[in-house]
């Protein structure tokens, strides 16, 4: 018998609001189009604390076909305490190929016609927020033009 409690929970952790800057194009690989989008800024806001997005960081993606998009996302986040938190965020992005090709060309689309899921990992030198390694989140997230909207869960 299964004990009950095996059932995935989730606890909010955080709202990002990540800016962004134009995409670079690197080429077509035998993997698929690699592209580089620059993380210029922005805003995170958890449970009793915020941080802001430093700049720097990158979204490395890989377009694997007019459907889907792997990204991986590093970026930092500074606390209003003064910790720093490294992020690595792996996603999937998909949907209808006139959908993406619109979200590829800076246009806006509905978030309901995109599938954007992902799999946030922290690191920090903070004794407050090192239990961020030791757990496994994941979220969701909305593309915009010059903006990537995500709310992370923790996994319970």
């Amino acid at each position: 018998m299964t004990p009950p409690d095996l059932a995935p929970r989730f606890r909010f952790f955080a709202d990002l609001q990540v800016e962004v800057g134009p995409p670079q194009d690197a080429g077509r690989t035998p993997r698929g189009q690699r592209r580089l989008v620059p993380i210029t800024g922005g805003s995170a806001q958890g449970d009793g604390w915020r941080a802001r997005v430093l700049p720097g960081g990158a979204d490395f993606q890989l377009i694997v076909s007019d459907r889907l998009a792997e990204l991986d996302a590093r970026y930092v986040l500074e606390t209003d305490g003064g910790d720093f938190i490294y992020v690595q965020n792996h996603a999937l992005r998909s949907g209808p190929a006139e959908a993406m090709a619109r979200l590829a060309a800076g246009q806006p689309v509905d978030p309901a016609e995109i599938y954007f899921r992902c799999c946030p990992r922290f690191e920090t030198a903070s004794p407050t927020l090192g239990w961020t390694a030791e757990r496994m989140f994941i979220g969701s997230g909305v593309r915009r033009p010059e903006q990537v909207l995500m709310r992370f869960f923790e996994l319970l």
